[in-house]
């Protein structure tokens, strides 16, 4: 059961990256977090699993798993980064890669930087999906935060001073909070300018990471649905800088920033609890 891994990261987003189109791999929740505990296995935000796809036009089913061994359904660091590996591999500049929330076009432009489609944001209640019928854009919780789907649920509170939030506290209770049926990614913005956001996400299954790639894209749609910002921005997280810009003509948001590989190696997957 010794498999063969590589680290990446995207912004200090950092992946665990398995291939499994040509070799099982036999992953439970409680193996996937023995992996990504970052004292006793190899430790990252995010475990990718590479599969085959049968659809037309991708290039490669990405499947994605917090550190609690739950299932995500999109991740644009994650997007980032697999583009780029691949696009190295095989020669390729522009990829479509595939995911639970759908395909994901992505274009390497050079020095390991990445843009990603990821399609038209969802700001209807039902789509996030929230518990009961309510304004998105003014959820009735503490702090008032705008809701949207970025094939995931991203709550935004928009702050003053970030410096001041106890962002791992008030993310883990809002993460959990009923209005979330599927729990929730939860953002703590402070509008710089009207093309500058600085950002820190709680990320649900995850916790506080260095940056959230649909977390930044969340919070540039909800501060221009908000009037505090226009349809680009830089969005500055703890690990770096993301360049989001909101597509007017057909309300695409396109997601530009950093890939790196850390490293690669190999584990042994019976090492792991079953």
């Amino acid at each position: 059961m010794v498999v063969d891994f590589h680290k990446m990261h995207g912004t200090g987003n950092d992946f665990v990256v398995l291939d499994a189109r040509n070799v099982p791999m036999p992953l439970s929740p409680a193996r996937i977090a023995g992996l990504a505990d970052r004292h006793t296995g190899i430790g990252c935000d995010q475990l990718i699993l590479l599969e085959p796809t049968e659809t037309p036009g991708a290039d490669i089913f990405m499947r994605i798993f917090n550190p609690d061994g739950s299932e995500g359904r999109a991740c644009g660091n994650a997007t980032r980064c697999i583009a780029e590996a691949l696009g190295e591999q095989h020669g390729l500049s522009r990829l479509t890669i595939e995911t639970v929330a759908g395909l994901l076009p992505a274009e390497r432009l050079g020095g390991g930087r990445v843009r990603v489609d990821m399609g038209a944001p969802r700001t209807g209640w039902h789509e996030i999906p929230l518990a009961t019928q309510c304004d998105t854009l003014h959820l009735p919780l503490d702090g008032d935060p705008a809701a949207v789907s970025m094939g995931n649920p991203h709550a935004t509170l928009f702050v003053s001073a970030i410096g001041s939030v106890e962002v791992a506290s008030r993310g883990a209770a809002l993460e959990a909070d009923p209005l979330f049926p599927d729990r929730a990614n939860i953002g703590f913005a402070e509008i710089e300018a009207p093309g500058r956001i600085r950002l820190r996400v709680w990320e649900r299954g995850a916790g506080l990471t260095r940056a959230c790639g649909s977390g930044a894209c969340a919070a540039l749609v909800n501060a221009h649905r908000r009037g505090l910002a226009g349809r680009q921005a830089i969005v500055i997280l703890d690990g770096g800088e993301l360049d989001i810009a909101w597509r007017a003509a057909d309300s695409h948001v396109l997601m530009t920033g950093p890939t790196a590989h850390a490293f690669q190696g190999s584990t042994d997957l019976s090492t792991y609890p079953p």
